[in-house]
């Protein structure tokens, strides 16, 4: 089984482009999840026949957005946070807001695990936001997940917007401390891992130089000069049946690469 993660940047334009269309064909995923649709599905013509759909849009138009398509129909389907289960947290209303308005979540129950796809809000330039973040998003996100592991396994993915050590980007250094690089949102990555999540990327690949995205800046992709921050995890119990993960940095189209984990089930 084959799960592929990719932030679009915008459904509309990889499209109109050709890109995701060549891609799906060659890939031919069983599940992708998708961040940054900035589309409603109404707003595009997608033919995938043989792929139930299911978006969560956000309020604000061409903004945020996910979306997961899944050759086996899923069990049930949830978009953002379950209401109740934000109503735990201090800031709940930020919470319904970020996860269902914005459009940053959906699970999927299938037979044997979930699939939950997760775009996590930017903290920002002038990390306004990393209060939210770090206080609250994070430990909800997590908090969510181990709630759903309960049930069943859980695989999440996504455009996490923060790169975990330095291993993990171009330029460390010059980075440390700014969005995406903060010990904050560092933390808050490794806090997956130590309550049992595993990283499946490095479960086959180490060193640096593997980065989902680069900016549009001073050629960077072409100079490889970018980060990781598009993940898969899985629950530990499902360590023996991750197969591969991979990094598809030959896709174009946006500023992000597909990735991808195959599992034996």
């Amino acid at each position: 089984m084959k799960l592929y993660s990719w932030n679009v940047n915008g459904i509309r334009a990889v499209v109109k482009k050709g890109v995701f269309q060549t891609f799906m064909q060659a890939h031919q995923p069983d599940i992708l999840c998708l961040q940054e649709t900035k589309a409603e599905r109404g707003q595009i013509e997608i033919d995938l026949p043989d792929y139930h759909e299911y978006w969560n849009s956000a309020v604000k138009k061409g903004y945020s957005g996910t979306a997961i398509f899944a050759k086996t129909k899923p069990l049930a389907v949830i978009n953002g946070f379950p209401e109740d289960f934000a109503k735990r947290f201090k800031f709940a209303d930020e919470l319904q807001r970020d996860s269902a308005e914005e459009g940053r979540v959906i699970s999927a129950e299938f037979e044997k695990f979930f699939v939950v796809t997760v775009y996590t809000p930017n903290t920002k330039d002038d990390l306004s936001r990393l209060k939210l973040r770090h206080e609250h998003w994070d430990p909800a996100f997590l908090a969510y997940c181990k709630q759903l592991e309960q049930k069943k396994p859980v695989i999440f993915c996504g455009d996490l917007n923060v790169a975990h050590t330095e291993l993990d980007l171009a330029n460390p250094k010059p980075n440390r401390g700014k969005k995406g690089f903060t010990d904050e949102e560092r933390k808050g990555f490794q806090n997956f891992l130590d309550a049992g999540f595993i990283d499946t990327f490095r479960l086959f690949t180490q060193g640096n130089g593997h980065y989902s995205w680069w900016t549009h800046f001073a050629n960077a992709r072409a100079r490889n000069v970018g980060w990781r921050i598009d993940y898969f995890l899985v629950s530990e119990g499902l360590r023996s049946a991750v197969k591969a993960a991979e990094i598809h940095a030959d896709v174009m189209g946006s500023d992000h690469c597909p990735v991808s984990v195959t599992l034996d089930l």
